[in-house]
Parts: C-alpha cells; structure tokens; sequence
C-alpha cells in the first residue's frame, strides 16, 4: 500500500541510513552497518548515546560500540562526555571529513615508513626486488604529498558560505 504523496521523515531517513550503509560503507571499506551509523549520526541533531545507537541500528552493544571505534578511528565520529549525563555520547565530527583525509595521510605515512624500512633492508635483494620496494617508497612518498596538499586546500573550503 502506497503511503500517499507526504512520506514521513522517518521513512526518508531510514532509506538515506541504508543508502549510507550500502554506499559509504562499501566505498571506505567499512561493514555496512558502519556506513548505517555513520548516516545516523550525520542526521542526528544532538549527540548519542551508545544505548540509543545501539536501538537505532538494531544491533547488539558490542557490535555498536565496535562500530563507533571505527569511526572514531577514522576521523569522523567524537565520543564526548556532556557535563551533568553519566553515558559518554557520540556525534560527527565538524570536521569529519579533514578527519578522514587525516586518517588516510597517517596510514599513508605509516605505509611510506614500512616502504622506507623495506628498501633499506632490502638493499641485497636481486635488482628486481629492489625496483619493487623502490616503486613502492616513491608511490607512497607521492601519496604522502599529496595527501597532505589535499588536506590543508579542503580545510578552507570545508564551509564556504561561513566565512
């Protein structure tokens, strides 16, 4: 049965929330049910607290907090203590996008660390092993460069239109 032309504000956002789950998730190699949170919390007007995410997500605690530790890992999710409530609370981060990028600028420093290390002590290895461990340092020194441009030219740009 059709609802009618009005749909509610539930049943949008919970077609975004699976939409967030089933794209943002797949694209940043996260499980779908961090994409579902990430949506709720992009959504929600107030912070969190893992209880209400918890029933939100329709998941078990331990799979909700597991959830929020990813994301919190990746730059995009805060937890918070609010003065005067007992629960730590969870909400997106402002800044949640410069979060992510920052979050892939440290792996990418930590891969260029492991490339460097690799080469040095690859240094008698047959020659193409040692083509192989340099293709690497300088793809992730590229990366690391790069990286660290897009960050600091997104940061202006983050909120045009407040000055």
């Amino acid at each position: 049965m059709s609802e009618g032309p009005v749909h509610s504000e539930a049943a949008d956002n919970r077609q975004l929330i699976e939409d967030f789950g089933l794209r943002i998730g797949t694209a940043m190699g996260w499980p779908p049910m961090a994409g579902r949170l990430a949506g709720i919390l992009i959504l929600s007007p107030a912070p969190m607290t893992l209880a209400e995410l918890q029933q939100a997500l329709g998941a078990s605690k331990g799979s909700a907090s597991e959830m929020t530790r990813l994301l919190i890992t990746n730059g995009t999710v805060d937890r918070i203590k609010l003065p005067g409530v007992r629960q730590a609370v969870y909400e997106w981060r402002d800044d949640a996008w410069v979060g992510c990028l920052q979050h892939q600028l440290d792996q990418t420093k930590q891969l260029l660390a492991l490339a460097e290390a690799a080469q040095e002590h690859g240094s008698r290895l047959p020659s193409a092993q040692q083509t192989r461990l340099l293709d690497m340092r300088a793809y992730y020194a590229f990366m690391v460069e790069q990286l660290q441009r897009l960050v600091e030219e997104y940061k202006p740009q983050r909120h045009p239109d407040q000055g």
